[in-house]
């Protein structure tokens, strides 16, 4: 999304943020340096220079072939210190390991920033199997079951507000990118209480979440589980929509909130 330039702003440092949050918003197999370059409207030599920078500090990580640049460790060391301090992921912990454990998934808590989900705390599933899900960055909403969970709690107008601001980009080619598409399945998550990324973020994926509220009634954010579309049919779906509800009930509680009657 657009920024305001600020005078006082170090332009390197602002392209090199920039290109970090590129990469961290990108899709899970990374970017190319063209890709980047073109992303960030910028020569590819310059871009790599700033590339090769965020590597040799940790920041970025470079896979082959291609090759790709993902997100490094300094940044995966940063997200596990700013969810070790965000409130609600400390009060959900609890809940979302004892969801890990009755459901075999990763499971993540996000926060609602005006809208948008902010992942702020993950637990792996077990296994070999790892979802990158990076922490303390602004998502789209239409993606993620979570951010349209997140997106149900609003009125219609500030749903098609949100998806002019983010132009309802592609990531897979299951991606809701029209808005009577979303709008009939906000629809639907509003009826059942949680929503469904199905391969809509990253192919091969499922994600279920549904949000959970503060003590004033606002929709704080959302809890979701995450698997492989090859281990999810659409009655394990369905199970596990029903256990994500009922956790996500659990944080409203912590939080002091009114757990949300359906159909009223």
């Amino acid at each position: 999304m657009p920024e305001k330039k600020n005078p006082s702003n170090v332009g390197s440092v602002t392209r090199a943020l920039n290109l970090v949050d590129h990469v961290m918003t990108g899709p899970s197999e990374g970017l190319t340096l063209t890709e980047i370059a073109r992303e960030m409207k910028s020569s590819k030599s310059a871009t790599l220079a700033t590339l090769r920078t965020l590597i040799e500090h940790g920041y970025l990580r470079m896979s082959e072939p291609g090759p790709r640049y993902l997100p490094g460790m300094a940044l995966i060391r940063l997200g596990d210190l700013a969810s070790a301090r965000d409130p609600i992921a400390s009060v959900s912990r609890s809940t979302m390991n004892d969801l890990n454990k009755k459901t075999g998934l990763t499971v993540r808590i996000a926060r609602n920033d005006d809208g948008y989900p902010v992942f702020v705390d993950r637990v792996d599933g077990p296994g070999v199997v790892r979802f990158f899900t990076p922490l303390g960055v602004r998502e789209y909403p239409h993606v993620s079951s979570v951010g349209k969970a997140i997106l149900a709690e609003l009125p219609d107008e500030r749903i098609r507000e949100i998806a002019e601001e983010c132009g309802l980009a592609a990531r897979t080619p299951k991606t809701i990118t029209s808005l009577p598409k979303l709008m009939a399945d906000i629809r639907q998550i509003r009826k059942r209480g949680y929503g469904i990324d199905d391969e809509e973020d990253a192919q091969g994926v499922v994600c279920v979440g549904a949000a959970f509220y503060d003590h004033f009634g606002n929709c704080a954010g959302g809890i979701s589980a995450t698997g492989l579309k090859s281990e999810l049919s659409p009655e394990k779906i369905e199970k596990i929509g029903i256990k994500i509800l009922k956790h996500a009930e659990s944080i409203t509680q912590k939080l002091g909130g009114k757990v949300k009657v359906r159909g009223q």
